[in-house]
């Protein structure tokens, strides 16, 4: 197998789990493959149990607070093991949702964006998810993200509801949203924006990385939205004590790339690299259709 195979699986029990991921991870054992479980620790336990240490065993997407991070860190890992001689990787991994307690937008942006992400490496990603606690519409997803999806049988089958591009899930208004904006501006240039934000970030209670982090997300994603979107861009920010939510909306389709923000790129002169360091700097990131338009929404502060 060259390249990356992108394959999920659903269970609704442990015993189901075990019986999809271990004949999967022991073939690849057999075959002196590497084989990797980067689960969350619940279903990394299980497999420690009936495999032992033959497996190695990296973090879970729970571990990283961004996806950036987690596709960072495992692109390293499988670029050192290639140089190293890898002919096929195998890898089990589940990824943070809602009902894991997870934000899901930019995870989903990431189950879309790994297909190219990890195109280059000789890895067989395997995704299940536990349909005890995944949201229907979080599966609706995952479906759309996967090429390939795996039984308990041991099929290993093309995923006919697998679509090419970004995952189907529509922008969540942040619950700070039910409130008037304190800025709320119409095209306005990023020195304006940046302007009006400093004028309202002296009442929340945010460390000066983290206001640096407002300021300069405020001013990439109008820039972004004058530069690439459709006017009118309207720029809003709403505050708590400690939280700040920023989001502009245009009118356009915003990109339709599925590793915008998630992998560094300077392929254009602003949108790619400034949506990037949004994505490792910013507690929570945002970016797709809503009522109003394409709307990207950034977090910072507080809790998400």
């Amino acid at each position: 197998m060259t390249g990356f195979f992108h394959e999920t699986a659903f269970y609704g029990s442990d015993d189901d789990f075990l019986a999809l991921v271990v004949p999967f991870l022991e073939d690849g054992l057999r075959a002196d493959e590497a084989v990797v479980v980067a689960c969350a620790e619940q279903n990394t336990g299980l497999v420690r149990s009936a495999l032992g240490a033959d497996v190695v065993y990296l973090p879970g997407a729970d571990q990283y607070s961004r996806p950036s991070e987690a596709i960072s860190t495992y692109r390293d890992f499988f670029h050192e093991h290639t140089e190293a001689g890898a002919r096929q990787m195998r890898v089990v991994g589940d990824v943070p949702h809602p009902g894991t307690g997870a934000s899901w937008d930019w995870w989903a942006r990431y189950e879309a964006a790994v297909n190219q992400a990890y195109a280059e490496f000789p890895v067989w990603g395997l995704c299940p998810y536990d349909m005890r606690t995944t949201p229907e519409d979080v599966l609706a997803d995952v479906v759309r993200t996967h090429p390939n999806i795996a039984t308990a049988l041991g099929t290993h089958e093309v995923n006919p509801g697998f679509r090419e591009g970004l995952a189907g899930t529509r922008q969540v208004a942040d619950e700070l949203e039910r409130c008037a904006p304190l800025v709320d501006l119409v095209d306005a240039s990023a020195g304006a924006v940046r302007e009006a934000v400093g004028g309202v970030l002296g009442a929340i209670a945010l460390s000066e990385d983290g206001a640096h982090d407002v300021v300069y997300a405020a001013s990439e994603i109008v820039t972004n939205g004058l530069t690439h979107g459709v006017a009118p861009v309207r720029f809003r920010l709403w505050a708590d004590e400690s939280r700040v939510v920023v989001a502009v909306t245009d009118r356009g389709p915003g990109p339709s790339d599925p590793l915008a923000g998630l992998v560094p790129t300077t392929a254009t002169r602003t949108a790619g690299l400034g949506l990037w360091i949004l994505h490792r700097t910013c507690d929570y990131v945002a970016m797709g259709q809503d009522s109003d338009g394409f709307t990207v929404r950034v977090s910072v502060g507080g809790q998400t």
